[in-house]
């Protein structure tokens, strides 16, 4: 199965001087464009899909907190992520689309998927899948799941128009408070990071919700944005953690749900816990059968974070 950016073949970036906006791109200080200006925020984003076909890091705005990307399907690129945030493979890089048509490209889907991304996408909806077998990616130690997530952010979705599917975690260094900008996240992350888009403070601390829907039924394995009353008027049978009566025979979602947002990390932020900071990254994928990571891991559920 093809996903766009799956076979895509690097560009070659040269070094860029300062701009009009005066961001620049050769090899100083990592550019910042203010996407409040739109001749700014399409050179931004122009500079962010280079950088990402080039295996560079970026961090832009999300509907939760401002998260950094990286191609899903360069592997250099994805550990890069986890050494700029201080993370190890143990906490598995959720993934975040910009449509619900490319959710199927890398992640198991059916009818119970579908009613849920129909009914909640874009928005604070984290669904932890299988992953589709054909792939060929390492987002960590992710097992057979992934966590996935369509953000409700005008220029996230820009840019995942540019790139295809991104792995994304909360913009900060493990341990320090997720970042509620761009200039906060240049602050930590520096030029470990190649472009920032800056799009204005974030305001929403709520988190995604987390359902793990890798199993035979459904369960929500954290609260967010989308209650559970709201779910069940689309599926009936989603369940609470812990309330399926071992549905798929654990409980190990309860982690994944921590870092599934992929960009929902605030979850655990808004205590003051560093799992905000991956913000959703931990999208801890799970076993093969089912699960998810931070937005959606198949597998036995294990926890995610973005």
């Amino acid at each position: 199965m093809s996903v766009d950016g799956l076979h895509r073949k690097p560009m070659t970036v040269g070094p860029a001087s300062t701009g009009r906006d005066g961001a620049r791109e050769d090899g100083g200080v990592s550019p910042l464009y203010d996407c409040s200006d739109e001749t700014k925020r399409q050179r931004g984003v122009g500079a962010a899909r280079r950088a990402i076909r080039n295996g560079k890091l970026v961090v832009m705005p999300t509907d939760t907190v401002y998260g950094v990307a990286a191609d899903a399907f360069t592997a250099d690129a994805v550990a890069a992520l986890l050494a700029a945030k201080g993370r190890g493979r143990d906490m598995p890089v959720p993934v975040l689309v910009g449509s619900a048509e490319a959710l199927a490209g890398i992640a198991v889907t059916n009818p119970t998927v579908d009613a849920l991304v129909e009914a909640f996408w874009p928005g604070g909806l984290t669904l932890i899948c299988a992953e589709q077998p054909s792939l060929a990616w390492d987002l960590g130690d992710a097992g057979a799941t992934v966590a996935v997530r369509m953000p409700d952010h005008d220029v996230a979705l820009e840019v995942l128009a540019e790139t295809g599917p991104l792995a994304v975690s909360s913009a900060n260094v493990t341990g320090k408070p997720p970042a509620r900008s761009a200039a906060e996240a240049r602050e930590q992350l520096g030029d470990a990071v190649a472009v920032y888009l800056e799009a204005g403070p974030t305001s929403d601390d709520t988190p995604s919700t987390i359902v793990d829907v890798s199993g035979a039924v459904p369960r929500v394995l954290r609260d967010g944005a989308i209650s559970l009353a709201a779910l069940q008027a689309v599926i009936p049978e989603i369940r609470a953690d812990g309330t399926d009566d071992g549905a798929d025979g654990t409980d190990d979602g309860a982690d994944e749900a921590n870092e599934a947002d992929g960009m929902d990390d605030r979850a655990d932020e808004a205590e003051g816990s560093d799992e905000a900071d991956g913000s959703d990254d931990a999208a801890r994928s799970v076993d093969p059968p089912a699960e998810s990571a931070q937005d959606d891991e198949p597998g036995a559920p294990r926890s995610p974070d973005a």
